[in-house]
C-alpha cells in the first residue's frame, strides 16, 4: 500500500523543513503522497473541520505539528489558553486519523514537558516523574497528553501513534519575532536590527542557562525515519548529545558571528532566564541510528542567519 502523509502545521519551522527534505533531497519513496497543511485548511481546534479535512484526504499516516506555541514569556501570561487551545488541537487530530484508519501519527512533543525537578540528563522514561517547570505548565502537560493519549489508543485499538521529543529547534521558516519567539530566532532578528541601526545587541537574562539545540533540517530527516522506521508507541528523545549543550551566551556568539556583528553586546538580567538547563538524553536515538550525523551549530547558524538576513521581508516576524 502506498502511504499518503498528512502534515498538519506544514508552514511552520519543522512542517518546512520536512517539505524541503522530501521534495528537495529526495526524502519520499516512489509512490508517496505528501500534503503538508496549514491554519488555512481548517480550525484544529473545531472537532467537526478537523474530521471534515481528514475525511477529505483519508491519510495512511499522519505527522503532527500544529500547535499553539511561543516564547517563554507569553507561556508564563497565557498558561489557560495554551492548555485548552493544544488540548482541543490533539484531540481532534488524534480522533480523525483514528477515524480515518490512519496506520501511523507521529507527534512533535518538547523537552520543556519533562519535570522540572529531576536528574541529569533527562529520558524517555522521566516524561511522567513529576510537574513541568511552572513558566509553561499549560503547554507542558497539554503536550503530555499525546503520550496518555497515544498509549491508551495502543491499548483500545492497537494503534501505533508515537511521539518525537526535540530540543530547542531552529532554523529557515521560524518565527523570528523578538518580544514573543524563541531564543535563536529572537537573537538572530535583534542582531539583525542591532547591525543595522548601530546599536548595541540586548540579550534577555544572563546567558547562563544551557541548551541543546538540533537544526529543523535534522530534525526533519530524523521524523522521516521515526514516520517510516520507527516501531515504538513509547516516545523517543531527537537531539544532539550532551557533550552539544550550549549556553545563551555561545548562542548569542554563533549568532554575532555568523552576521558579522561588530556591536556592543549586553545582557539585561532583569529579565527571566526560564529553566537554567534540561539536559536531554539521546542515548535511544544513538542506539538506533548510530549513523545519523548532525549539521555542526555553528554551521546550522550561519544557514539561518544567510536564510534570515535573504528572506527578511517575508520571514514571519
Amino acid at each position: 500500500m502506498s502511504m499518503k502523509v498528512l502534515v498538519t502545521g506544514g508552514s511552520g519551522l519543522v512542517g518546512q523543513a520536512i517539505q524541503h527534505v522530501v521534495k528537495e533531497e529526495r526524502g519520499a519513496k516512489e509512490g508517496e503522497e505528501w500534503i503538508f497543511l496549514s491554519s488555512k485548511d481548517a480550525d484544529l481546534m473545531k472537532a467537526e473541520e478537523t474530521l471534515a479535512l481528514f475525511q477529505k484526504h483519508r491519510p495512511t499516516h499522519v505527522i503532527h505539528l500544529a500547535a499553539m506555541v511561543g516564547g517563554l514569556y507569553r507561556n508564563m501570561k497565557y498558561n489557560l489558553d495554551f492548555w485548552r487551545n493544544n488540548v482541543y488541537i490533539n484531540d481532534n487530530v488524534l480522533n480523525a486519523a483514528h477515524e480515518v484508519g490512519a496506520i501511523k501519527v507521529v507527534s512533535c512533543l518538547s523537552t520543556c514537558i519533562f519535570p522540572d525537578k529531576t536528574t541529569y540528563p533527562i529520558d524517555e522514561t522521566m516524561l511522567h516523574n513529576g510537574p513541568p517547570h511552572e513558566s509553561n505548565f499549560g503547554y507542558s502537560y497539554a503536550k503530555r497528553m499525546i503520550d496518555i493519549h497515544n498509549r491508551a489508543y495502543f491499548q483500545e485499538h492497537g494503534r501505533f501513534y508515537t511521539a518525537v521529543i526535540p530540543t530547542n529547534v531552529f532554523g529557515p521558516h521560524d518565527n523570528f519575532c523578538i518580544d514573543d519567539g524563541h531564543v535563536v530566532p529572537g537573537l538572530i532578528h535583534k542582531t539583525y536590527t542591532a547591525k543595522k541601526e548601530g546599536k548595541p545587541l540586548v540579550v534577555w537574562g544572563s546567558g547562563k542557562p544551557r541548551r541543546q539545540f538540533i537544526y529543523s533540517l535534522d530534525l526533519a530527516r530524523l521524523f522521516l525515519w521515526v514516520l517510516c522506521d520507527y516501531k515504538e508507541v513509547e516516545p523517543i528523545i531527537l537531539s544532539v548529545g550532551e557533550e552539544d549543550e550550549v549556553s545563551i551566551k555561545e548562542a548569542a556568539d554563533a549568532v554575532v558571528q555568523a552576521m558579522g556583528f561588530e556591536g556592543a553586546v549586553e545582557y539585561d538580567t532583569s529579565k527571566s532566564d526560564g529553566q537554567f538547563k534540561k539536559t536531554a538524553s539521546n542515548a535511544k536515538l544513538c542506539r538506533y541510528r548510530p549513523d545519523f550525523k548532525f549539521t555542526p551549530f555553528k554551521q546550522a547558524m550561519k544557514e539561518t542567519c544567510d536564510w534570515f538576513v535573504a528572506n527578511y521581508d517575508t520571514a514571519r516576524k
